[in-house]
């Protein structure tokens, strides 16, 4: 099985670490089977940027607003196993026919 690295890129003159790191460890929660390593990557200008294997999944610029955790999970696991229930946090399952 393959393991991901999602990289959280945050503006440090922001003070945006502590949004960063909960965003880490609601990820690391999540996938702790599917992840190698969840980064914190200091930045500046304004920026905050999630990245799953190099390739940009959320760009708080490009949104113009910062994600929700169960946003950045979908996203994920859209990726990484589509098929996969998120639970209570996630409306994937119920959108498919015949899904209760």
């Amino acid at each position: 099985m393959q393991k991901h690295v999602v990289e959280i890129e945050f503006c440090t003159q922001c003070r945006w670490l502590l949004r960063a790191a909960w965003l880490a460890q609601e990820l690391l929660t999540t996938f702790e089977q599917d992840l190698a390593s969840v980064n914190l990557v200091p930045g500046t200008g304004g920026i905050l940027e999630v990245r799953l294997n190099g390739a940009v999944l959320y760009s708080r610029k490009a949104m113009g607003r910062f994600p929700e955790a169960k946003e950045l999970k979908q996203l994920i696991r859209d990726v990484i196993d589509p098929e996969r229930s998120l639970g209570h946090s996630d409306g994937h399952q119920a959108d498919k026919p015949g899904a209760s």
